[in-house]
């Protein structure tokens, strides 16, 4: 059986905003100021940048019977972000760590190797059921292991970008009224 978990639709469409937000005004800003960087230019860099964002937030992760694996569109250029798989019993540990603002992630520890960690995917669709399948095929405890953000500070985080919105909205209809 293969239980697929992809990144959380609240989670991607918020980062994909933000993105929008911080840099939709740009383009209009540099033909209103004349910079030295053509509009044209800067809206194709910007627009290559939302393809990237939005490939590495189209990733899934894959549990079957061999094992987990973290994929990536095909599309998607594997020497931005590289995929990876383990099979479940060279899963040793599912260590955590500290992250520089206080929260905690976890990564598996693999037999074959001490020294390679992987990542544990907490922005899923699922993540309490995803945990849920390690722990069977697995047996380590993961009673404690809790995503690193919660749904409502994403949620937060998309009121406050849709305010930006709005004031990227207003930014843009001044730039174009007035460079006319």
């Amino acid at each position: 059986m293969t239980d697929i978990f992809k990144v959380s639709p609240l989670i991607r469409i918020t980062l994909l905003l933000l993105y929008v937000a911080l840099t939709a005004p740009l383009p209009f800003l540099s033909n209103f100021t004349h910079a030295a960087v053509p509009a044209s230019w800067l809206s194709l860099g910007l627009a290559i940048g939302f393809v990237f964002l939005y490939g590495a937030l189209s990733d899934r992760v894959i549990l079957n019977d061999e094992g987990i694996q973290l994929v990536y569109p095909r599309w998607f250029p594997s020497f931005l972000r590289k995929g990876w798989s383990l099979a479940w019993e060279d899963i040793k540990a599912l260590k955590p760590r500290i992250t520089g603002q206080g929260g905690i992630v976890y990564y598996f520890v693999s037999k074959n190797s001490e020294d390679r960690a992987y990542l544990l995917p907490m922005r899923v669709v699922g993540f309490a059921r995803l945990v849920e399948k390690v722990q069977e095929r697995t047996g380590i405890d993961t009673r404690d292991v809790r995503p690193l953000a919660q749904p409502w500070m994403y949620l937060i985080l998309l009121v406050f970008t849709l305010l930006l919105l709005l004031m990227d909205s207003w930014t843009i209809y001044t730039a174009l009224t007035l460079s006319h």
